[in-house]
């Protein structure tokens, strides 16, 4: 996506934010590719050390669940940098947003079918269709509807019945055949289980109502993002440290207390819709604990230049991670599923990301762009340069201002 200021150059501090939150989604998704989507809630199967139990609690509360509203929040916030930047050259965006966003939901279908079901290009691309008819809005509107469908989304949450034993040993006798397929199937396996076996065993009006639901369970923090780029948020971190310095106080230890408590009370069944709400309260004090932090630092900073570097990659490193991941730990590969533990996982997950930083600022001394994001820019602008023309009235209006400039002087 595009993040570009006033200027025209990038929001830098954008890409460091997009860039750290590859780092948190790598670490949650650390435990659906060693355990399994479902898996990873049935813990007791695979044994866990003390050790373990108590690293997989810690992510319950500081990361799963946090860091991809971040994502869905940059999202928008490039929606309307990228819409801003085509009007500005002239040019009608929805026909160009809707070209990315097909290619987002092609995108998101093949990584699904062929490699991994954690896939979210799919859900991005069609919750981008939604987001045309908010886009245009004003930051007042997009609020107050982020907060409608916030409540009302997280009150969906809210359990009325507890799993009977039927269904509780339907998911133990799924996971315990996951445990052997991905940890020895072929891909061909793998990929079979993945799409014809399905533990919850829901009705297919349900499954349909549940598709529906999808973009309006996303769209709050897209709409938050679009509004945070309406009023040029994060255009100068320095000058805007005070309220984020304030907003992080208040946000952090609410959302940690919020999904701590859920974590702590699983059985509750308000738990899940605190899981929710504490989930997108903790994904803004991170996002304005984090442009604090960088308002501190030097532009020079390689902390800075590290995650600045992955998040202008975001999409070859998501992809890339799942890649690695997969080939590391499902069974046509090194065949580790569920053996190595939790915390090696997110230590084995920091050594990935870091070799990632690296091989990004590789990439981007060389090239402005990563190949996915370079893919995703052909087919946004129809153009193997990846770039936007101008329109032909805007370009003879630059072009009548460059010849009165020139006469000027």
């Amino acid at each position: 996506m595009i993040n570009q200021n006033e200027t025209g150059q990038r929001i830098r501090v954008i890409d460091a934010i997009r860039g750290f939150c590859l780092l948190g989604i790598l670490l949650a998704n650390m435990l659906i590719f060693q355990y399994g989507i479902y898996g990873k809630e049935e813990m007791q199967l695979f044994h866990p050390t003390p050790t373990d139990e108590v690293t997989h609690q810690v992510l319950k509360v500081a990361v799963e669940g946090s860091f991809m509203p971040i994502f869905m929040f940059l999202f928008g916030y490039s929606l309307f940098k990228l819409r801003e930047g085509l009007i500005a050259k002239g040019l009608k965006p929805t026909r160009y947003m809707v070209r990315r966003f097909f290619m987002l939901i092609g995108l998101g279908l093949l990584h699904s079918m062929l490699l991994w079901e954690g896939d979210i290009l799919l859900a991005y691309g069609i919750t981008g269709f939604f987001l045309l008819l908010f886009v245009k809005r004003k930051p007042k509107t997009l609020i107050i509807w982020g907060v409608i469908l916030s409540i009302l989304m997280s009150g969906l949450g809210y359990d009325l019945k507890e799993d009977t034993p039927k269904e509780k040993a339907r998911m133990h006798d799924y996971v315990e055949e996951s445990i052997t397929v991905y940890g020895e199937g072929t891909y061909q396996e793998i990929m079979n289980f993945r799409q014809e076996e399905d533990p919850l065993d829901l009705p297919v009006a349900v499954m349909a109502v549940l598709m529906a639901l999808m973009p309006m369970l996303m769209m709050p923090m897209f709409l938050f993002g679009i509004a945070a780029a309406n009023k040029q948020w994060f255009h100068n971190p320095k000058r805007e440290r005070r309220k984020f310095a304030w907003l992080s106080g208040i946000l952090l230890p609410l959302g940690l207390l919020l999904k701590a408590i859920a974590v702590l009370k699983p059985d509750w069944a308000w738990s899940s819709v605190l899981l929710s709400l504490g989930g997108q309260l903790l994904a803004f004090g991170y996002i304005f604990g984090l442009a604090v932090v960088m308002s501190f630092l030097s532009k020079r900073s390689y902390i800075i230049m590290a995650f600045e570097s992955v998040g202008r990659m975001s999409m070859t490193n998501y992809l890339m991670q799942t890649v690695i991941c997969t080939t590391i730990f499902y069974g046509y590969a090194l065949g580790w599923f569920g053996e190595i533990g939790v915390l090696n996982g997110v230590l084995l997950g920091i050594a990935i990301y870091a070799v990632q930083a690296v091989v990004s600022s590789f990439i981007l001394f060389w090239f402005k762009n990563g190949p996915f994001e370079r893919l995703l820019r052909i087919a946004t602008y129809w153009s193997f340069s990846g770039k936007a023309r101008f329109s032909k009235k805007a370009a003879d209006a630059q072009a009548a201002d460059h010849t009165y400039f020139s006469a000027m002087n």
